[in-house]
């Protein structure tokens, strides 16, 4: 049943979701900035950390209500944390390691396109001509981008292109199955509790390897860095824990298929950021296939499928 307040609620979800695809778009660098000082894994866990900690204080200052957890709604939201957070964030931290801002952005574009891809799979939706071109044009940029990371030795690596693929395909089967799962929750409920979650697994699987290879001073020694530090809050406070509730939030009030479309702010972002704050450079077949990738993301966009 629609909601009575659906107009401004949609308004909301849309300008929530321009905020969220800014943030997502500095996180790639923020990203590379915290791996500077800490281990994959450990950056991990700290970002949730800080997510929950985020969460804790707003839940004492009365800004909200941490729900109850009954046993089916928990299965639910393990099954949806599954690949958001815990699947998306680790291939993508992994994927980091291997790859730059920059890459990333590109390879990030593509999600409306996959996305439209999966919901002509799982949702039999039809897509027009020049979508389909513009879904293989897309497909052959990122192509293009691997066949020429293979065969550098540089900080790109052919390993980071899929890792960081692997995570956009994470984050679409959370797309798709938040629509589904979202009907029977609030947007602050799956965001609570898919963060305690991940603070649990993250911090879970990070100390418990600290303490077998007896390495745990390594573990707390990154918080002793001030650029570490902010890094962390922006990764732990606006990218996993609001962004989270931005995304949780428009899956309760527009269809997935136009949340994805808002995910092409962020390349942009991502690549300007990683050229100036970074200092990284586009090598050729970037542009190429970056130009590729954002060409097809443009038709499959605005050539929108003609019957619903």
């Amino acid at each position: 049943m629609p909601h009575p307040n659906q107009p401004n609620n949609n308004a909301k979800a849309y300008a929530g979701l321009i905020l969220m695809t800014s943030i997502v778009g500095f996180s790639f660098i923020f990203l590379k900035i915290g791996l500077r000082h800490a281990g994959a894994m450990d950056l991990i866990a700290h970002r949730f950390t800080a997510a929950t900690l985020s969460l804790v204080l707003l839940w004492v200052l009365g800004f909200i209500k941490i729900p109850r957890l009954s046993l089916n709604k928990a299965k639910s939201l393990f099954l949806l944390s599954l690949f958001y957070p815990l699947l998306f964030f680790t291939l993508q931290t992994f994927g980091m390691k291997h790859s730059t801002a920059s890459e990333a952005g590109i390879i990030f574009a593509t999600v409306p396109v996959i996305t439209l891809l999966a919901a002509r799979i799982f949702l039999k939706e039809k897509t027009t001509f020049l979508q389909k071109i513009g879904i293989t044009l897309s497909i052959a940029g990122i192509l293009f981008i691997i066949y020429h990371s293979g065969n550098l030795s540089g900080e790109t690596t052919l390993k980071g292109v899929l890792l960081l693929l692997l995570s956009v395909l994470a984050v679409i089967a959370y797309y798709v199955l938040g629509k589904k799962i979202s009907v029977n929750f609030s947007a602050i409920e799956i965001t609570v509790w898919m963060t305690i979650l991940a603070f649990l697994v993250f911090n879970g699987w990070s100390i418990t390897s600290h303490i077998q290879s007896n390495t745990m001073s390594q573990f707390f020694s990154p918080l002793a860095q001030k650029e570490f530090l902010w890094a962390v809050l922006y990764l732990g406070v606006l990218s996993s824990m609001l962004t989270s509730f931005l995304t949780n939030f428009a899956l309760t009030q527009i269809p997935a298929s136009q949340i994805a479309v808002f995910n092409n702010l962020s390349p942009v972002i991502a690549i300007a950021g990683g050229i100036l704050i970074l200092g990284e450079t586009l090598f050729a077949y970037h542009i190429i296939g970056g130009l590729m990738v954002m060409a097809g993301v443009t038709m499959t966009v605005f050539f929108k499928h003609s019957s619903k």
